[in-house]
């Protein structure tokens, strides 16, 4: 056993001078502590996404349907073969009980981070089958009763905020509908 004192210089690194701290009793050194990747919060989560195919809701209501080739610090995506997918909720249509839908080819299609509500991976297996309680239809069919429905909840809501004004509520784009 040696008798060492604090004005000693420490013993030399045994496993390659590579800073840190020296091996304890001969022990090699702890390797660097890795996180999970449960633990990122920010867009390095999307690594695992990457080479993927995800639906992705945007904040304007579309869906999209592709695979995540790259993404950025900003959460900004570029998503390949992408589909933009229209949805019709079941009773819109006239005498259909089940609700429609319609994918439109977007080809590739870069989306801004902050534009982006939800994403999640597509189970390939179920790819080919359509939503639960949805049926394939024409574009067209699809685009004109989404674009009516969107009319009508418009009004809807207009009809909404004045009644709402005249019992004294004010919204934050009151002065563009009374207008």
């Amino acid at each position: 056993m040696e008798n060492l004192t604090i004005s000693d210089p420490p013993p030399p690194m045994q496993h390659g001078g590579g800073g840190g701290m020296p091996p304890v009793l001969g022990r090699p050194p702890p390797p660097p502590q890795q996180l999970p990747a449960q633990m990122f919060t920010t867009a390095a989560q999307l690594l695992d996404l990457t080479d993927k195919k995800l639906m992705v809701a945007l904040r304007d209501g579309r869906k999209l349907l592709g695979i995540l080739r790259s993404w950025d610090q900003f959460a900004n995506l570029v998503l390949q073969s992408t589909k933009e997918r229209i949805f019709v909720p079941p009773g819109t249509a006239p005498d259909q009980p089940r609700g429609l839908y319609a994918d439109i080819d977007r080809g590739l299609f870069l989306v801004r981070g902050e534009n982006v509500l939800l994403l999640g991976e597509i189970d390939l297996d179920k790819d080919d089958e359509p939503p639960p309680g949805y049926d394939l239809a024409d574009v067209e069919l699809v685009q004109n009763l989404a674009k009516q429905r969107k009319l009508n909840d418009k009004t809807k809501e207009k009809k909404k905020v004045k009644m709402l004004a005249k019992e004294g509520f004010e919204g934050e784009n009151l002065g563009e509908i009374l207008f």
